[in-house]
């Protein structure tokens, strides 16, 4: 008779702990507080209904919980579950909130090392109150879990639909665990047909990660070093498009895992009291799960890989930002049947460049030979050369660097961004007209990592595109890729 009534609070206590795996603390309370209503007090029950409140993790619950260990010990002053359990409540109890149950939790613990002294249920209780317990650093993710699980499942079976076939049988021998029931729900998932790719990937998924990690990584160093001009969204969209089969993957594990809480679920509600907890009595129940190793030496060498990869993407990123294009500065006497005249003395348009990165510069302004004294100027050119890495385009569109302002010397007609030069980088123009003469004329200004330029000549009623064609031409002429 007392084997029949251990038997129903060991299968009550087992659907207690499996409805709290599930999240389904609420069931659980109640399912344990009507048999401690009506068998008695027993030490196991009044643990798995405490747990089962702390599973809620709010303040009303721990106090409900708190009650149920002092109802316990008063019955059962030395179950270490009891003890231990409460020692864990009160170790992660605020101490400015509630004093009185955080002073308890020492008692506690050397009541524990006085009985047990070398059992897990002291060590659990010790690491409780620490930053990192003993569960977190040892244990595993679910999704780990489930991913490891199926992995192996599918590895050692002839085919998936074995996999499949094998876990649901040992699902329906033990109906309440829940490791089982994700294993099954998993593998009937990933079995079904087109599920060959996320198999692979459930398999592989590190490799996978690492190919797109490469991919992304070329695309990265090639932006940075040889495609400036391409935005850092292709690698970006690259990586997600690439990732998208692991989100889908993803989804399909958290939807069996939700399958399996539910079956679980099922399983226990729908239990009589006194039935066994699963048909495990003919001796060909479901065999032990392996332990989840947290990781692997497959997994750090991965990681490894992998921080390899952002030091390549980090070194050619930081390289890449100090480097800058080398000119040589040309500066002409004479330039297309001009003469010219050097102004450096008398006008400097780089004053507001940085001291230190300035390496060379020339301003010049050229005339006809035969000109008179007070003639205007056919051509001013002004370009300078030096460590320009950290020129942003603002710099030029904004007029931060080369002064483009032409409001005073006459009426301005039109202001556009050039967009990019021959060697990169960005150009402003602009057309107006001079007040004194009446002359139309335009003027650039360009700017990349190595250089400076800003050009004003004479222009009749040009289209944009011829002015920026001249500009860049007079550039040209002016700065020259320094020989190696």
């Amino acid at each position: 008779m007392n084997d029949n009534k251990h038997d129903v609070r060991e299968d009550v206590r087992g659907r207690v702990d499996a409805l709290v795996a599930v999240g389904r603390s609420a069931e659980a309370r109640a399912i344990a507080r009507d048999a401690l209503d009506a068998d008695g007090p027993d030490a196991g029950l009044l643990l798995a209904l405490a747990l089962a409140h702390m599973a809620e993790d709010d303040d009303e619950h721990d106090d409900a919980a708190e009650r149920v260990f002092r109802e316990g010990l008063d019955a059962f002053p030395d179950d270490v579950g009891l003890l231990a359990g409460y020692a864990e409540l009160c170790a992660r109890t605020d101490a400015l909130d509630r004093p009185g149950r955080y002073a308890r939790g020492p008692v506690l613990l050397a009541r524990l090392r006085e009985l047990a002294p070398y059992s897990p249920e002291l060590l659990r209780a010790e690491a409780a109150g620490s930053s990192v317990s003993t569960t977190a650093k040892n244990g595993v993710s679910v999704r780990r879990v489930q991913s490891f699980d199926a992995s192996r499942a599918f590895a050692e079976a002839p085919t998936p639909q074995a996999a499949a076939a094998q876990a649901s049988q040992w699902a329906a021998a033990a109906p309440r665990d829940l490791r089982l029931a994700v294993l099954a729900e998993t593998t009937g998932a990933l079995a079904a047909p087109g599920g060959s790719w996320s198999r692979l990937l459930l398999r592989r998924g590190l490799e996978y990660r690492f190919v797109i990690a490469v991919l992304v990584t070329v695309l990265v160093v090639v932006r940075v070093t040889v495609l400036p001009t391409v935005p850092y969204g292709v690698a970006t969209g690259a990586g997600l498009l690439l990732a998208l089969p692991l989100l889908g993957l993803r989804r399909q594990l958290r939807a069996a895992r939700e399958r399996a809480a539910e079956r679980v679920a099922t399983a226990v509600t729908e239990a009589v009291p006194g039935d066994a907890a699963g048909g495990e009595g003919d001796g060909f129940g479901p065999p032990e799960l392996q332990p989840v190793p947290r990781v692997t030496p497959r997994e750090y060498a991965f990681a490894g890989a992998g921080l390899a990869l952002m030091a390549v993407i980090g070194v050619t990123a930081y390289a890449s930002s100090l480097a800058y294009p080398r000119y040589d500065v040309v500066a002409h006497d004479t330039f297309r049947g001009l003469k010219g005249y050097d102004l450096r003395e008398e006008f400097d348009p780089f004053s507001a460049v940085p001291d230190g990165a300035l390496e060379d510069s020339t301003t010049r302004v050229y005339v006809a030979e035969d000109a008179a004294p007070d003639a205007a100027a056919e051509y001013l050119v002004a370009v300078a050369t030096g460590d320009f890495h950290e020129m942003r385009e603002s710099y030029v569109y904004d007029g931060g660097i080369i002064p483009m302002d032409a409001a005073g010397a006459g009426t301005i007609q039109d202001t556009w961004e050039a967009g990019s030069g021959p060697y990169g980088g960005w150009m402003r123009c602009l057309r107006y007209t001079e007040a004194p003469t009446g002359t139309p004329r335009a003027m650039c200004g360009w700017a990349d990592k190595g250089s400076l330029g800003l050009v004003l000549f004479t222009t009749p009623d040009d289209d944009r595109g011829a002015v920026e064609a001249r500009a860049r031409s007079v550039g040209a002429d002016f700065l020259r890729p320094a020989a190696d």
